[in-house]
């Protein structure tokens, strides 16, 4: 018990908060060596100081602790070492991102370089969809992205059709960093193929649409909505239902620069 320290003194020698010291007790991370039953004050030895600055530092570049603890319960170095090897991985290509949204931030800033965009208006026919909504948010949309249209399209193989059409997104919600909410996968198939568990097929009426077609990062497809909403309302029209991304083409088959994408918004409007 002498060689103990109390959680006060750690915290001091690992530049670790008491408060983070307490989450990572609970969670099973870096438990105290020993915890006063009538107080319930934690004490640590000494040498725990080492995974506490291990877990300090992955903290540091934003390793989630679920990992940071599979990571440190790794007997074998080599293991650890792979581990931390997609950890470097993932951050290298957050920077790349960035790197890239700073770029994208300064043609928004620089107004003259924003992209243009063409509005026009088109009655869309009916079509037959297989369907999937799901809840996302701005965190796991990219995953769920790549699950939906891979479920849609599992589905509609096994029940031996064709995607007869690009396919879509509808956006039933707006999502944000503070907000979560629904989209619909959506894929054209040809009339006669029926629905099974999630996925429902369906016929979506005809209907007048504003659009306008984005060229580039999906990412950077924000000013194409700015600039479609002011069109809608500039020319005195009411949005009747919500917004479609329509991809028309494969982001595995072409540049990020040469990525296409049709946004469409349901108007009150007829087609002259």
């Amino acid at each position: 018990m002498s060689q103990m320290v109390p959680i006060g003194r750690f915290s001091k020698m690992t530049r670790l908060s008491v408060k983070a010291l307490r989450l990572y007790d609970e969670i099973g991370l870096l438990r105290p060596a020993w915890v006063d039953d009538s107080s319930g004050y934690r004490y640590y030895e000494p040498v725990q100081a080492n995974r506490a600055e291990a877990i300090r530092i992955l903290r540091s570049v934003d390793m989630p602790l679920d990992e940071i603890s599979e990571i440190l319960d790794i007997e074998d170095p080599t293991e650890a070492k792979v581990a931390l090897k997609r950890h470097h991985d993932r951050l290298a290509t957050r920077l790349v991102d960035q790197r890239r949204m700073l770029e994208y931030l300064e043609t928004i800033i620089d107004r003259e370089r924003i992209m243009p965009y063409d509005i026009a208006i088109e009655q869309v026919p009916e079509r037959t969809v297989a369907a999937l909504r799901k809840a996302t948010s701005l965190k796991t949309i990219g995953e769920d992205m790549g699950a939906g249209f891979g479920a849609l399209m599992q589905f509609i193989g096994t029940a031996g059709a064709q995607p007869v059409g690009a396919p879509f997104i509808v956006y039933w919600d707006i999502i944000d960093e503070e907000t979560s909410g629904d989209i619909e996968f959506c894929v054209p198939v040809a009339p006669g193929v029926s629905g099974a568990e999630s996925i429902e097929v369906k016929t979506l009426p005809s209907e007048t649409v504003a659009f306008t077609i984005h060229h580039g990062p999906y990412r950077e497809i924000s000013p194409a909505y700015h600039t479609l909403t002011g069109w809608i309302s500039d020319h005195g029209h009411e949005m009747t239902g919500p917004p479609r991304e329509i991809y028309l083409n494969d982001p595995t088959q072409v540049s990020e620069a040469e990525l296409l994408t049709r946004v469409e918004w349901p108007i009150d409007a007829e087609v002259q």
